[in-house]
Parts: C-alpha cells; sequence; structure tokens
C-alpha cells in the first residue's frame, strides 16, 4: 500500500448529495462527483491487513487493495484495468450493489470501513470519460453458438464473457428494452438508463447480438432455439413475486411493487400509460409491505410522484443499530440500514402482519393488521418463533399498497416446463458445479438458479455459466492450452 498508515489519518467521507428537496423535483441520478484529491485519501485508508476480507465478502471476488492503491497513486487507467479483471459491469454494481465488501473490510472491526463501493464507480466513470472503455472483439471465433435467454445482469455478464472467449452470442430479452430489472426494475434515480445502454453499445460492437420482444418458450420455441443453437444459457432471473392472499387482495389500490415500479420506468422512458392502468401515489396515502431494497425503492419512487404521507411495513423485528454478538465481523452485518429514499421521507415499522384489506365500490380504503412478538431463537434452526399480539388489532387508512416482499423463484411455465428442466427445492432451476441443468447443453444462472439475490451475485452466476458453457463447447485439447 502506498500509505500504510493512511487508515490513521484519514476519516471515511461519502458521496455528496443533492438536497431531498431538490432531487425529489426529478428523476434522475443525484449523487455528486468527489474530486480526485478526495478519493486518493479515501483510497489510502485502504489498510496493508494481509488478509483482505473485502474480497471473500464480494461475490466476484474483486481484487480490492490493489485499485485502492492505484487511485491513491493517480493510476487510474491501471485501476480500471484490475477492476475489469473480475467485474464485467462496475457502473452497475458501483451504483446498486449494498457493498458486502464494505462489511467485510478489516478497518471496518472498529472504524468506518473503506469506501470501496464509491471508489469503483469513480474509477468505471474515469475510465469512460478518458475513452478506455472501448470495443474489443476477440480475435478468434470459435464457430460455436450460444443463446443466452434473458439480459438482466446474469444474463449479460455471461453474454459477456462468452463473447471474449471467441464464441457467436444472441441474447434474447422478452421486453422491448435489454438490462432486465437493471432497466425496467429499478428506478432512473438510482441508476440511469444511459447508463446501461453505453455498455450495452460497446457488447454490440463486440459481436454480441441482441434480439427484443422475444418471448422464449412463448412466441419461440425453447426446444426450436436448442436445434439452432450448440448450447443454451437461462438467465430469465426470480420473477414470481409473493402475494398475500389475504381478504381484499383484489381491490384496486393493492399491486405487486414490481407493477408499481416497472410502468414508472417506462414513463420516464416516454411510454404513455392510459388513466385506467395509471399506477399512481399523487395525493395518495401509501402504505409498503416489505423492508428491503425493492420496497426502498417504492419509497423512493412514490415520493417523486407526490404521495401525502408512506409508510413502510415489516414483517420481521427492527434489525439493531450495531452488530449483534452472533453476527461477527466479516459477515454480512444484519444492522438496521437507512437508503437515500428513507431520508427522503418514511414512517417505517416493524412487526407487523396484513391481516386483511378493506374499502368501498371495490376501491381500497383500510389496511388492517396485528403486531407480532419473536420468541427466542432455535437452537437448531436459528429460526424465532413468530406469534400474535392479542388485543394489538390495528387498522390503517390507505389508498395505495405496493407489495415488496421478495420473489419465490422463476416463472415455471412456458419455456422451463417446455425444456424440462429440473427444479431445486426451492423452486429454482437446478444445476450442477458447471451450471449446467439437468437437460445437457442447457445452463442456467442468476435469480433464475440461486433465488432474489444481489446484482452483484447475478454478475457472478453469468460469469460462472460462461466457464461452465466454455467447458462444455471445447475439446479438452483446447481448455488445457
Amino acid at each position: 500500500m502506498g500509505d500504510v498508515t493512511g487508515f490513521m489519518k484519514y476519516d471515511r467521507k461519502d458521496f455528496e448529495k443533492e438536497p431531498v428537496e431538490q432531487r425529489l423535483k426529478h428523476w434522475k441520478e443525484f449523487i455528486k462527483e468527489m474530486p480526485e484529491e478526495t478519493l486518493k485519501t479515501q483510497g489510502a485508508r485502504c489498510m496493508d491487513c494481509g488478509i483482505p476480507f473485502c474480497q471473500s465478502g464480494c461475490p466476484i471476488g474483486n481484487i480490492i487493495p490493489d485499485w485502492n492503491d492505484f487511485v491513491f497513486r493517480g493510476m487510474w487507467e491501471d485501476a480500471h484495468k484490475r477492476l475489469s479483471k473480475t467485474n464485467n459491469f462496475p457502473e452497475f454494481t458501483g451504483r446498486v450493489c449494498p457493498a458486502p465488501c464494505e462489511t467485510a473490510c478489516v478497518l471496518g472491526i472498529n472504524h468506518p470501513p473503506v469506501t470501496i463501493k464509491n471508489i469503483e464507480v469513480s474509477i468505471v466513470e474515469k475510465a469512460y470519460q478518458e475513452g478506455w472503455v472501448k470495443p474489443n472483439p476477440p480475435k478468434v471465433r470459435t464457430g460455436k453458438t450460444v443463446a443466452v435467454i434473458g439480459s438482466g445482469p446474469s444474463g449479460l455478464a455471461c453474454a459477456d464473457q462468452l463473447n471474449k472467449k471467441g464464441h457467436m452470442v444472441t441474447v434474447f430479452e422478452k421486453s422491448d428494452i435489454l438490462g432486465g430489472l437493471l432497466a425496467r426494475g429499478i428506478p432512473d434515480f438510482k441508476l440511469d438508463k444511459a447508463v446501461i445502454e453505453r455498455r450495452l453499445k460497446i457488447m454490440e460492437k463486440e459481436g454480441v447480438k441482441f434480439k427484443t420482444k422475444t418471448h422464449v418458450g412463448v412466441d419461440l420455441s425453447a426446444k426450436e432455439l436448442q436445434t439452432k443453437y450448440d448450447a443454451l444459457a437461462l438467465c430469465g432471473g426470480a420473477e414470481q413475486p409473493r402475494d398475500l392472499p389475504v381478504e381484499g387482495r383484489d381491490l384496486r389500490g393493492v399491486y405487486f411493487a414490481m407493477e408499481f415500479l416497472t410502468q414508472q420506468n417506462a414513463i420516464n422512458r416516454g411510454k404513455k400509460i392510459e388513466k385506467e392502468e395509471r399506477i399512481s401515489a399523487e395525493g395518495k396515502r401509501v402504505i409498503v409491505l416489505g423492508g428491503g431494497d425493492t420496497g426502498s425503492d417504492c419509497v423512493g419512487t412514490a415520493n417523486r410522484q407526490g404521495a401525502v404521507s408512506i409508510k413502510q411495513f415489516e414483517l420481521l423485528p427492527r434489525p439493531p443499530k450495531e452488530r449483534a454478538p452472533n453476527n461477527p465481523w466479516p459477515q454480512w452485518s444484519f444492522i438496521e440500514r437507512t437508503s437515500t429514499s428513507h431520508e427522503e421521507g418514511v414512517e417505517r415499522d416493524y412487526c407487523i402482519m396484513t391481516k386483511k384489506f378493506s374499502g368501498e365500490q371495490g376501491e381500497l380504503k383500510k389496511l388492517h393488521g396485528i403486531r407480532l412478538e419473536f420468541g427466542t431463537p432455535d437452537a437448531r434452526t436459528g429460526q424465532r418463533p413468530m406469534k400474535e399480539i392479542p388485543g394489538s388489532e390495528f387498522s390503517v387508512d390507505v389508498d395505495l399498497v405496493l407489495l415488496a416482499m421478495g420473489f419465490l423463484g422463476p416463472v415455471r411455465n412456458g419455456m422451463l416446463q417446455e425444456l424440462g428442466t429440473e427444479l431445486d427445492g426451492r423452486g429454482n432451476v437446478k444445476t450442477d458445479k458447471n451450471k449446467m441443468t439437468s437437460v445437457p447443453g442447457v445452463f442456467s444462472a442468476g435469480d433464475m438458479a440461486r433465488g432474489q439475490s444481489l446484482v452483484v451475485w447475478a454478475i457472478h452466476e453469468g460469469r460462472a455459466a460462461a466457464d461452465g458453457v466454455h467447458r462444455y463447447l471445447m475439446p479438452p485439447a483446447i481448455l488445457e492450452k
């Protein structure tokens, strides 16, 4: 490390953000660039710690200390080269990843950790500004063809890696735009869609082909693709949302979070939505059910639409402010986190179970809930028994409820049913160590195989599937070279 005592000399400094009242007026990103000198001192905080646990905390194994040191020394192009060795899309993870690397940072044991995520996105944005990110098509083609189904982060990472190895890759996307939930679900204020388009143009120039409005298993036979391509990679995500089967679920005003988020993103792209189909929080009392990232995105979106009030209910107890004794470093820290959307205005409440909805003339008017208490964790499973608190029933006026309670895995009918791929115990596509499914030559990655997870895990999965496809397609003599 260039400055081995930097962690003692410099304090952590995060990106500055636009004031809440300003950023609520638009849908653009609101993080301000950090001066290079400040970034250098933040890079200097990276310790000469011997064993960089940040790398094990990172699902894709980013070589974090190296590029922190390069930034400190002003060697930005070298930093970008090192970052690109392990991460196909640092411009995505640098914006939307919750940074498990930072919770594993050695400095984070008793001090604020290194600003790894901020440095990461600064490196890649500097690389784009300087023209270091440019098309680099493979010099030799293998003659093998691969169809990747799904253009989310796992599909794009898989396609990018396979193309780099010389295979001819075609990505099939059922939507009219590429990027999966990066483009359709994550709000623009977290990830500007121009950032995605910028990367896609480079991939196209490198030889990756994209086909939108092509729903494999619906308007294009998956078995037909098997006959036309040497291998298939299924990267369609976990699109089956967890529903809430209670009385009143069918009232107008109760929607899945993704219905709400994808519609607003479509509007931001210029799509016109008929009035009767519009899901808007403007002038409404909103309740978001679910305390994760999707719920947070709903909060930020509802605030920008002009909600009168927003409440966010979570079934589980409020997390502690600091690590619990049974959640030691370098594990992911299960603590209460406040997102930028939470900063913009929301009332958060915990240990709440929704019992039913009620309304008038088919329109939602009230949510009826009850408070919960959780017992001592089971010694074997670690699960805490849950029970309702007698007499704690309540009702609250509401105009719009958004269900952000996670996903139950991939959609089974259609492509998966047609191919006959085996599913695991959780309903995800079952794969072996090479990411191949029960059907020879058909691979799967990302949320479709892993279950609902992070963008960075999807990238890891896509890269792993690409390795598996490459080993399947190429003779051992070639692989050994």
